[in-house]
């Protein structure tokens, strides 16, 4: 059974269909690309699977469970994180706390245990800081704890967002544009990072992405978006090569 399995997903805004039949079946432990030129719907479809959007119809299932239409909360919860194309960390937080952020929904204490600083609170808080920095030493961000996210280098932001992401304890990891903005030198390192990510987590990825150096040093299966319907799906190397794709892309 494929951990993620999305059929005849679509949505609307006004008068223009902005997905139309989007179909995908992702395996457990695949590192999955979704690609197309701009305005091809993409990140749209990040929003339908994540929740911020709601599809006018179609089905998303994670893992057996159903979770059309359910909040981006409950998505998270059931097991899907994302990062975003613009950064969004809380640069005004020190690196340890933004991905503190993150593990709130597996450690959690009542506001009257927060307030009245009861032992739960230091207990949970306690737990908290060793997994934070557990996962800031994997990414090699843990001399970097006290800092704040703002002062981090670019490509350091972009390890603490997906370091963040994965405090949330997804099964499932989708990365919108992650080598935007970066310096070939940042994409390489990035490359290692999101495959390392895959290996030591044992994580399923799919990820938007523009830098096709990026897309087939990496993904191993693609889907190709058009217009908002899938034009190509298919192993990496044959995708990239399909003629449709090249016309999508460069034109006739």
């Amino acid at each position: 059974m494929a951990l993620l399995e999305v059929k005849n997903l679509g949505i609307s805004f006004g008068g223009l269909r902005a997905v139309n039949a989007f179909d995908i079946k992702i395996e457990k432990g695949q590192l999955y690309g979704l690609i197309g030129p701009n305005g091809a719907g993409k990140t749209t479809i990040f929003n339908l699977l994540t929740g911020v959007y709601k599809p006018d119809e179609g089905s998303v299932i994670l893992d057996g469970v159903n979770i059309t239409g359910k909040k981006t909360i409950e998505i998270n919860k059931a097991g899907i994180a994302r990062t975003f194309q613009n950064i969004r960390l809380f640069k005004d937080m020190s690196v340890l706390d933004n991905v503190k952020v993150g593990l709130h929904n597996h450690h959690v204490y009542s506001t009257v245990e927060g307030i009245f600083r009861l032992p739960r609170y230091y207990k949970v808080e306690k737990e908290m800081n060793e997994k934070a920095m557990e996962l800031l030493r994997v990414f090699e961000l843990d001399k970097e704890a006290d800092t704040l996210a703002a002062n981090l280098p670019y490509g350091k932001q972009r390890k603490l967002e997906i370091a963040r992401a994965l405090a949330t304890n997804p099964k499932l990891l989708l990365l919108d544009e992650p080598a935007a903005g970066m310096n070939p030198n940042e994409t390489q390192e990035l490359m290692k990072t999101i495959r390392f990510v895959r290996d030591h987590f044992d994580m399923t990825i799919l990820l938007i992405e523009h830098d096709m150096k990026l897309v087939s040093g990496i993904c191993e299966k693609l889907t190709v978006l058009n217009f908002g319907e899938v034009l190509c799906q298919g192993e990496t190397k044959e995708v990239l090569n399909h003629p449709e794709v090249i016309t999508a892309y460069l034109g006739e």
